[in-house]
């Protein structure tokens, strides 16, 4: 079989990058990171498996055998989810149909690429803190430091906006608003801004860190920092969230069977916002949804609200109109059977 040209993967790859993605796709620098992770693990996978550089690589090395050996590496060696290791294949799959696409000798590779199926993966239930155990965790900082008053308005306003990590870490001071209304404003998934009103204890809580952070108010200086002065990073984020659940744990035993992590705190407002009685559409407003299927799985998680719903409903049969349609001499295998 002759392949392509020898540069092909490596002309590839750049017009992907530099072009396709930011440019005709309009992709966030976030995504292109995450598109651009995948293919780099499975660019040292391949150069690994074939003993060469990575440089050396062209397009007939990347073949359907060694993506399926990945995906499996990822999975046994890496101990990655089923979840993640779908994500990976997905931005394999926008790479192959770009070079389908830019080279057409390739097609019939990148088919075979393609016709790699994802992988079926169960719905885990989400995470999230309740009241008590939110509070526990709050409590946990040590509000004495300087770190410790910055993590505490990182997770408070997490809490408050129910933003995601990335878009709190993008957070700049001309995005503030804190003098009444109190407001911030967040860019969220595909460019889209969202403005998300703030508890005024929220605004002081930010106010207080500018002023000691000294940070000079509606300029583009990013909100929160780590030590060194530099922003602080989504792995610092699930840090300082570990390290507050570990504290908190003695105070609130009920968070040592919960796998948490930063994502917890967005699934948490929605939940304290459904239980406050706020409607759905509205919650999928605030968090920044862009389909109103992706908030009705939070109508389904709590189980005191399924108590709730439970106990205001009659058992089947004891209110004036059973709510299974069958005859009261009917058996239960006769209505089946006639279904």
């Amino acid at each position: 079989m002759t392949g392509p040209h020898p540069n092909t993967l490596a002309r590839t790859l750049r017009a992907f990058f530099a072009d396709q993605l930011p440019g005709l796709r309009g992709l966030s620098p976030h995504t292109i990171r995450s598109y651009r992770d995948s293919l780099v693990l499975l660019l040292r996978f391949t150069a690994a498996r074939r003993d060469r550089a990575v440089a050396c690589l062209d397009v007939d090395d990347l073949d359907v055998d060694t993506v399926v050996a990945f995906l499996a590496h990822l999975e046994q060696a890496r101990q990655n989810t089923g979840a993640t290791r779908n994500v990976r294949l997905a931005a394999i799959h926008t790479f192959f149909r770009f070079l389908a696409a830019q080279h057409p000798p390739a097609v019939a590779h990148a088919q075979q690429i393609l016709g790699v199926p994802f992988k079926r993966t169960g719905v885990r239930p989400l995470a999230y803190l309740e009241a008590a155990e939110l509070a526990a965790v709050l409590g946990a900082l040590d509000r004495t430091t300087r770190a410790g008053r910055r993590d505490y308005a990182v997770l408070a306003t997490l809490f408050n906006t129910g933003a995601r990590v990335q878009e709190l870490l993008d957070l700049r001071v001309h995005d503030l608003q804190l003098t009444p209304p109190y407001q911030v404003r967040l860019l969220g998934k595909g460019r889209k801004e969202r403005t998300c009103p703030l508890w005024a204890q929220t605004a002081g809580l930010l106010r207080a860190l500018c002023a000691e952070w000294q940070l000079e108010a509606h300029s583009a200086a990013r909100v929160f920092l780590n030590q060194r002065g530099r922003p602080l990073t989504r792995f610092g984020v699930r840090f300082l969230l570990a390290k507050a659940l570990r504290q908190a744990v003695a105070a609130c035993p009920s968070l040592a069977g919960k796998t948490l992590h930063p994502h917890s705190v967005r699934h948490s407002t929605a939940v304290h916002l459904l239980k406050a009685g706020v409607d759905l559409a509205t919650i999928g407003q605030w968090l920044g949804h862009a389909s109103l299927n992706t908030t009705t799985k939070y109508a389904t998680i709590d189980l005191e609200m399924k108590r709730e719903a439970l106990a205001r409903a009659e058992p089947l049969g004891t209110g004036p109109n059973p709510a299974v349609p069958w005859r009261r001499d009917a058996t239960l295998l006769a209505w089946l059977e006639g279904l």
